[in-house]
């Protein structure tokens, strides 16, 4: 399969379930990190549970729905990743996220990962809308969102539920025009 380079020597390439040791084991450095940004469904504790992550997106992908991609530092560790949440070419509109763990904080990974994904929609694909949601209290993932391009639309007053408070939830989006006139994934690299 590919592995396309990011930057620093960090390497982008699908995350497949012939890695869940390895998915696992990242998630036991990530997990607390990343809990309160996440789907609780993707936050896993166990072997089988990153075994199961892996298996869903792996069907979802096989049926052209959501799609997961790792992001590995030189050395051989995957320190988090990219996803399309949601993808559905027929009525031509994605969903892009990502999560990492602190060691991979602060390379500017993030950005040309997801713009990786976002060519992708827009050119092979011929997607038309990609959209970004994040907990509206996230600075660092509405940053990502600002320079990927990305407007925001709305707020959705306490749609984000964590450990029994509700938090709001921002949606972000690019059109299919704006990333080609903007210069697509080259202005994120």
């Amino acid at each position: 399969m590919f592995s396309l380079p990011l930057r620093d020597g960090a390497r982008l390439r699908p995350l497949e379930i012939r890695h869940a040791e390895e998915f696992a084991a990242h998630l036991d450095r990530a997990r607390e990190h990343i809990r309160p940004w996440v789907g609780p469904a993707f936050v896993t504790d166990s072997l089988d549970g990153a075994r199961g992550t892996l298996s869903r997106y792996a069907e979802r992908q096989a049926a052209d729905g959501a799609r997961l991609f790792g992001i590995w530092l030189d050395d051989g560790t995957l320190v988090g990743g990219v996803m399309f949440t949601s993808f559905d070419a027929a009525s031509g509109s994605c969903e892009v996220g990502c999560w990492l763990e602190p060691a991979g904080e602060g390379r500017g990974l993030i950005t040309p990962a997801c713009a990786v994904l976002l060519d992708w929609a827009f050119t092979e694909r011929g997607v038309h809308r990609a959209e970004w949601r994040c907990r509206a209290d996230n600075e660092r993932s509405a940053a990502v969102a600002k320079r990927l391009g990305m407007t925001l639309e709305g707020v959705r007053r306490e749609a984000w539920p964590f450990r029994g408070t509700r938090y709001d939830a921002q949606i972000w989006a690019v059109l299919a025009p704006e990333w080609r006139s903007a210069g697509g994934a080259a202005r994120t690299a």
